[in-house]
């Protein structure tokens, strides 16, 4: 079964619900009017984004860091120093966040979530840890060191735990350093066996771990980024972590939050899912590269199975706003492929302003009420036999290639749907002819539109062959009754 995922800002999630109930709301008294609406809506695992403990110097370097407040301010002008926290992926230890109800309240809500079938996921940062974790007073080997002479001559690269003494901060090779972490040396043994406790500690909680940046430490790019401080990576981490972790817990879910290509390397490596990058790119982009998605989405079944698909997540802008007019019919595309499908918080409401993870308070947004009931049919069909099961094909549609409109078919041995979007500002005629609509009349047809008045009166069918207009940025799935 491909699972469909609810990520949640759970800070932000809380604060809300105390507002909204006027009272303290915890993880171990969240309403049951929330765990219907994920069992309603169809969710298999929910994604608890930062509960854990919470860093000193992260919360500190946020609410002085100029870049950041500049974010802020965008989203929230009127923004308090109470607002400001530290980002949930500087950790100083993998213990649950007090302020949330502590690991025993965790446990109840994870309990409860059972109750309705569903899953708990919770994140895993390999590549670091914050400034004041609690393994550095006692191993700074742990961590990449810096001369004081590499510190002089790149002054925004690591710091100073001791005087004289500094260490790296964690970072991505592409990007500057997140200045309030520390990478952690994978040249190191102990440091492989450190973080594998630390994700025995984490799957005794949670069902599911999304690990992030999970490239980073693959080894060729370890060694590049780091060799010649920290020494060579003798050995790859995941297969061994993810493999000893699966010993105790079977059915554990593994998530990588991947780029740069690497989601096959990383599947091989144990992952169940991957991060689809790519995907997002093609149809996020401006406009959206039809011709590289429909190639993407004819990839070897093995490949794309293990993938995780989204429009949105905590680290990119929202849907609504990035595809706009084709946000619904990006939903369509998204929900009808294959693999792990990723739902962010305020997603299915069309929220438009990215939140800052260093923000507990959130700008009122007013939701958009038929984008919500497009996303639960989408859900529904998302659930059926045909799309969690069915092979993938490229559609072949009787169009000009230079417009933005594609297609693919989804089928087991007795059931077909044509998925068909058109992203363009203008109408596009189109036909398709395929085998399975042989001897077939247009009452087997079923139609589900992004169009609001879901009504399609401009459906032609005969001698095989599908006839139609697409409307101006609008998705239409066919389904084949039985």
């Amino acid at each position: 079964m491909f699972p469909l995922v609810f990520e949640i800002n759970t800070r932000i999630w809380l604060k809300k619900l105390s507002k909204t109930y006027d009272r303290p709301i915890t993880l171990g008294k969240i309403p049951e009017e929330e765990f219907t609406f994920f069992s309603t809506h169809g969710f298999n695992i929910v994604w608890l984004m930062g509960v854990w403990k919470p860093s000193k110097y992260s919360k500190a370097i946020a609410k002085s860091h100029s870049g950041l407040r500049g974010s802020i301010l965008d989203h929230i002008p009127d923004v308090h120093l109470d607002d400001i926290v530290s980002s949930p992926y500087s950790i100083p230890s993998y213990t649950v966040n007090e302020e949330l109800g502590g690991e025993g309240e965790l446990l109840l809500f994870r309990k409860k979530l059972h109750s309705y079938g569903i899953k708990l996921m919770l994140d895993f940062v390999p590549n670091h840890l914050a400034l004041d974790n609690v393994w550095l007073p006692e191993h700074p080997e742990f961590f990449i060191p810096l001369s004081s002479e590499e510190q002089i001559y790149n002054p925004e690269s690591g710091f100073e735990y001791i005087k004289g003494n500094y260490l790296a901060y964690g970072k991505d090779p592409y990007f500057a350093p997140w200045t309030d972490t520390l990478q952690l040396n994978y040249a190191v043994p102990e440091t492989h066996r450190m973080m594998t406790e630390n994700m025995f500690k984490i799957s005794s909680l949670c069902d599911a771990v999304r690990c992030d940046v999970a490239m980073l430490i693959l080894k060729d790019v370890f060694n590049s980024t780091w060799s010649n401080l920290g020494g060579a990576m003798k050995k790859e981490f995941w297969h061994d972590a993810i493999t000893a972790v699966k010993k105790r817990h079977p059915d554990i879910i593994f998530l990588a939050e991947s780029y740069w290509d690497r989601e096959w390397e990383l599947q091989q490596q144990g992952f169940d899912y991957t991060y689809d990058k790519p995907f997002y790119d093609y149809i996020c982009s401006t406009p959206p590269n039809v011709e590289r998605l429909s190639g993407h989405l004819a990839a070897a079944w093995d490949y794309q199975s293990h993938l995780c698909r989204f429009l949105e997540n905590h680290d990119e802008p929202r849907a609504a706003e990035t595809l706009g007019p084709n946000n619904k019919a990006g939903a369509l595309v998204l929900l009808t492929t294959p693999g792990m499908h990723l739902i962010y918080q305020d997603q299915m409401e069309g929220f438009q302003q990215k939140v800052p993870v260093q923000l507990v308070r959130q700008a009122p947004e007013t939701n958009d009420n038929e984008l919500a009931d497009l996303y639960k049919k989408l859900f529904v069909l998302q659930k059926t036999e045909l799309f969690q099961e069915g092979m993938i094909e490229r559609l072949d549609l009787n169009v000009a290639t230079s417009t933005l409109c594609f297609g693919f078919h989804r089928f087991t041995e007795n059931e077909h749907a044509f998925v068909l979007a058109n992203f363009c500002p203008t109408g596009i005629a189109i036909e398709f002819q395929h085998p399975s609509l042989e001897h077939l009349s247009i009452e087997k047809l079923n139609i589900l539109t992004t169009d609001a008045d879901n009504k399609r009166k401009n459906v032609h069918f005969e001698d095989r062959t599908i006839r139609l207009c697409l409307h101006p940025h609008e998705g239409v799935v066919i389904t084949l009754l039985k």
